[in-house]
């Protein structure tokens, strides 16, 4: 797996490394955003962790404007069938970055991203929250496909939803 840095105007996805953790520690989720996702260094300890996830940054001119995990089988499990897939989740943009097409430059990258540095993947699972419409939207933008399937998460019933890759 390669450090790849993709990049679409002033949107770049790289892999975490430790000279961001002082722009993380100051990452802002209003509470309206923290009710479906948590805080990238909450999720970045989990990723130290577990060696099937890893914490990707979503940088604007070098400034954190985002963050998700990419979580492997043990994660995908619980939605999908797929071996091959894997799981995007914990995906959010900082709050103060939000409005400025972040959040859909980032998901256009993602694709690139995982086949450069995953190349074994065949497709991305995601589950978002029923009441988190605006979220559903942009993913479905994006790319995404409702698959139908529903799942209790921690936080109320989740959409699955899924990209192929191939």
């Amino acid at each position: 797996m390669s450090n790849s840095l993709l990049t679409t105007n002033t949107i770049s996805l790289q892999f975490y490394n430790d000279q961001y953790d002082d722009q993380l520690k100051n990452y802002f989720l209003a509470d309206e955003h923290l009710k479906f996702t948590g805080l990238p260094i909450d999720n970045i300890e989990k990723c130290v962790i577990e060696a099937d996830r890893h914490a990707i940054l979503i940088l604007s001119n070098n400034d954190v404007a985002g963050f998700f995990v990419l979580h492997g089988w043990e994660g995908v499990r619980q939605y999908s069938d797929n071996t091959n897939a894997i799981l995007l989740r914990a995906y959010s943009v900082d709050t103060n970055f939000q409005g400025k097409g972040i959040a859909k430059h980032s998901l256009n990258l993602l694709p690139s991203f995982v086949k450069a540095n995953f190349p074994e993947r065949d497709e991305i699972i995601l589950g978002v929250n029923h009441k988190n419409t605006a979220a559903q939207h942009v993913y479905l933008k994006s790319g995404f496909i409702d698959s139908g399937k529903r799942v209790m998460g921690r936080k109320g019933e989740l959409f699955i939803m899924h990209m192929d890759l191939v």
